[in-house]
């Protein structure tokens, strides 16, 4: 593939700082290869590759394509049903023993082929792009039995092959308890540890491992046996942690060195520390408790403060958060959590990337990324989250081919 030189564009955001030296004017990107060889004044870069083709953004703004790094995007049937109920103040204990709730989604999702769930999850996937989405960690957790979080595991890696969305795929068999266990959560837990991780392992359909420790869901001794079963068996840890009521979630994917710890509304300072100390990074999903009615959000700015490394995501799933729209959830993150908009912006990039362990500059326009990139109808990059509802996202280029 020849050397194309994308020019014109009003900014030209690196997102490899949390500050205006990444918010670059006057400046042109050079890709080859699938990868950015070079950022500089067009008339430099239209010297050194003479005969490269020109691409002309138009006043745009040019940012790295956008890194979701939490999502549940395979499911079967949408739940709008149990966003009326709670839209009428129903609880959700009320709703799940109603039957919705997880488990609602997990009978659906097991009476449906690996097929129908690829097409069923295609079209989504499909948003994510045209909203600027370039790659996105995909969870399993709907199945709660050994073959069905096998089939869904399946599911997200033959879509990844298909591309061009980049998936990367983590296993969450601990996601809640399953009707049939019910009153024999260990029991439950001893099968996800020693059938369902090796089991997954041995097919090689999962890089990270996941748990919902939550009181009420999984607590630290449940969760650390499942975390500790997935590094046995290669799968990096993730958590779902202090989503809703403090857990010591963060706390322990510090001492596990986790990848990330996700959602954090009810983080301590303790948890916080740990996460600094571990280089674990704090994943938050503010499009969730919005969707859920909360008035209370994860202290992004506390941890920003502390020198934590914050990324944003989705959380994008049938039950608690609708939207595959990182945009939306930046504007959430600058609205509600204090965060400004470059920080979001970087938490959706950079930071994502670095919640999944990319070290290829992913989530970055630095020399040799990724060409994952994203042409935005805006002048500035402010404009992202601040106008929320629209779909800014002009062009999306995935490893320099143009994917939306």
């Amino acid at each position: 593939m020849a050397v194309e030189i994308l020019t014109g564009a009003s900014q030209v955001v690196t997102c490899e700082a949390l500050d205006e030296r990444s918010v670059r004017t006057g400046v042109a990107v050079a890709l080859d290869g699938g990868r950015v060889v070079a950022l500089g004044p067009e008339a430099d870069l239209k010297r050194r590759y003479r005969g490269a083709s020109m691409v002309d953004c138009e006043g745009g703004v040019l940012t790295p394509g956008l890194v979701d790094s939490h999502t549940h995007a395979v499911f079967g049937r949408w739940r709008p049903d149990e966003y009326a109920l709670r839209c009428r103040g129903v609880p959700y204990m009320e709703i799940a023993r109603r039957g919705g709730g997880i488990n609602a989604s997990v009978r659906d999702l097991r009476e449906r082929s690996e097929d129908e769930l690829v097409e069923l999850t295609r079209p989504r996937l499909r948003a994510m792009l045209e909203l600027g989405t370039t790659t996105a960690e995909v969870k399993s957790g709907y199945g709660l039995t050994t073959e069905d979080e096998l089939k869904m595991l399946r599911v997200i890696r033959r879509l990844d092959r298909e591309g061009p969305l980049e998936l990367v795929p983590t296993f969450l068999g601990a996601h809640e308890t399953p009707p049939e266990y019910a009153g024999r959560k260990d029991d439950y837990v001893e099968l996800v540890a020693e059938e369902m991780i090796p089991a997954v392992a041995a097919e090689r359909l999962a890089r990270f491992c996941d748990v919902f420790m939550e009181p009420g869901v999984f607590d630290r001794e449940q969760s650390r046996r499942v975390l500790q079963a997935g590094l046995d068996h290669g799968m990096v840890p993730k958590l779902h942690a202090d989503e809703l009521e403090w857990s010591g979630g963060a706390e322990l994917a510090g001492e596990l060195g986790a990848a990330s710890a996700d959602h954090l509304g009810r983080v301590s300072d303790d948890g916080i520390a740990a996460l600094i100390g571990s280089g674990t990074v704090g994943t938050l999903l503010p499009a969730t408790l919005f969707f859920l009615g909360r008035k209370e959000f994860a202290p992004a700015r506390r941890m920003l403060d502390a020198g934590a490394t914050v990324a944003l995501a989705s959380d994008f799933n049938p039950g608690s958060s609708a939207s595959p729209s990182l945009p939306l959830t930046m504007t959430i993150a600058c609205s509600q959590m204090g965060m400004d908009p470059l920080e979001a912006l970087v938490g959706a990039t950079r930071n994502g990337a670095r919640a999944l362990r990319f070290d290829d500059g992913r989530g970055t326009l630095a020399f040799g990324a990724p060409a994952d990139i994203v042409l935005w109808d805006a002048a500035d990059y402010r404009e992202i989250p601040y106008r929320y509802g629209v779909r800014l996202a002009r062009k999306v280029w995935k490893r320099g081919e143009v994917v939306a």
